[in-house]
């Protein structure tokens, strides 16, 4: 008698996964991961850079800019990867191009 409720005991549990089973569930995990921090974080990340690298490389003479160190400033000559800004009369400073964070008024 008691072998019989053993054995109904036994057959009513299902079976345990596989261990392929559970290493396919961890794979599809994973991708799906993988997937949302790509879309939540780096393509986010990379659209903003390549709008900043735009605005960066449409600098020109007029242009009012503002530096990563809060210095305002207009833009009155360019060289090879450096911008020179007028930040008071008689006074011009040179930055790298990378220094510069926004532009504030598009000379017309």
């Amino acid at each position: 008698m008691l072998d019989a409720v053993f054995a109904q005991a036994a057959g009513a549990v299902p079976d345990a996964p596989s261990a392929l089973d559970q290493m396919i569930h961890m794979g599809s995990l994973l991708a799906v991961t993988v997937g949302i921090v790509y879309f939540m974080i780096i393509r986010p990340q990379q659209k903003k850079q390549k709008e900043t690298d735009a605005m960066r490389s449409s600098i020109k003479k007029g242009d009012r800019v503002l530096t990563t160190g809060g210095l305002y400033g207009t833009v009155v000559g360019e060289k090879e990867g450096i911008v020179v800004l007028k930040v008071a009369d008689d006074v011009k400073m040179e930055f790298s191009r990378e220094a510069i964070i926004q532009v504030k008024e598009r000379s017309g």
